[in-house]
């Protein structure tokens, strides 16, 4: 690699793990001076046996297998139990990059248990999304499992991993594991208002303790209106002022009414003129400013700049 130098040899560079280069790394700079014939003898020498071999066809048990013949079977099992767990971490990650829409058409085909497993372990805005794009039935199904969800067997686990990397990603990754609650809770923040209700609708019907459990862990838009008058103040200011009057516009009377309460007369009447401006402006422009809304007082809670109370005044959920 320091014959090739920075152009050719860049592209084996960006292949190495990081645990890799730092080892390369680090032998590299202990190589110190070498003899011209000593290069020339390790170059012919690497080449040689490239070529004798006809190329090389790695996998997971031949690597397996190698490492037997000259590590004891105690070690190899410690060392292929890591590059297995590394294996998985790197197929998660790699997973949102794919398109929704191509991920949702190759889960329709899935078991709703193995889609429960894949939604889990994927970012939230992600798995609304492709949540969205899958007929609903079927949606509503996975999130009923996903609720339910018990401890995946490993097994089971890596099966899915090596089906994900096969048909999507060349590496795979893993997260850990979340409240099933909590994460759909998530996943219910980014969705859209319609499909939010529409989602927590059915799931009132087929549980109902799980729907209220989620809508209690939910942070929504009208949520604000617990925030003290200190805390909502120093949100109005730091949120652009456009911003606020799309959010309000679509907002309940009760929701305005408190916003308006925190803001001086002359202030609440610019902005109550700024909306009236606006015209007639879409809901999808209301669900995204009030997004903006709700998580730049996450943000600025996170900063220790505000306090969020959640449920009641004796238990507060601090993002």
């Amino acid at each position: 690699l320091l014959l090739l130098g920075e152009e050719d040899g860049a592209p084996i560079w960006r292949m190495l793990e990081e645990e890799e280069i730092k080892k390369v790394s680090h032998a590299m700079v202990q190589l110190g001076s070498l003899e011209a014939d000593v290069v020339e003898h390790l170059i012919i020498d690497f080449v040689s046996r490239l070529s004798a071999s006809g190329g090389i066809t790695s996998s997971f048990e031949r690597t397996e297998a190698l490492l037997l013949k000259i590590f004891p079977p105690e070690q190899v099992s410690v060392i292929m139990a890591e590059v297995k767990g590394a294996s998985g971490r790197r197929v998660w990650a790699s997973l949102t990059q794919i398109d929704p829409e191509i991920l949702a058409s190759f889960l329709r085909n899935e078991y709703p248990q193995t889609v429960a497993v894949i939604l889990s372990r994927v970012r939230s805005d992600y798995a609304a999304r492709v949540l969205t794009i899958l007929p609903e039935d079927f949606a509503i199904d996975v999130l009923n499992r996903m609720l339910r969800m018990e401890t995946v067997q490993k097994e089971a686990l890596r099966h899915i991993e090596e089906i994900l990397r096969v048909e999507f990603v060349s590496t795979i990754a893993q997260t850990t594991r979340r409240d099933a609650h909590e994460l759909l809770a998530d996943v219910f923040n980014a969705f859209d208002r319609q499909t939010e209700i529409r989602f927590l609708t059915a799931l009132d019907q087929a549980n109902r303790g799980s729907a209220k459990k989620i809508r209690q862990l939910m942070f929504t838009f009208d949520d604000l209106m617990k925030l003290d008058a200190g805390s909502v103040q120093t949100l109005m200011r730091s949120v652009d002022r456009d911003v606020l009057a799309r959010a309000l516009k679509g907002a309940s009377d009760p929701v305005r009414a408190f916003f308006f309460a925190n803001m001086s007369s002359r202030a609440a009447k610019n902005m109550q003129d700024e909306m009236g401006s606006l015209g007639p402006i879409r809901l999808k422009e209301v669900d995204e400013a009030q997004s903006k809304m709700t998580d730049l007082a996450k943000e600025l809670a996170e900063r220790g700049e505000i306090m969020i109370a959640k449920n009641s005044a004796e238990e507060e959920l601090v993002y």
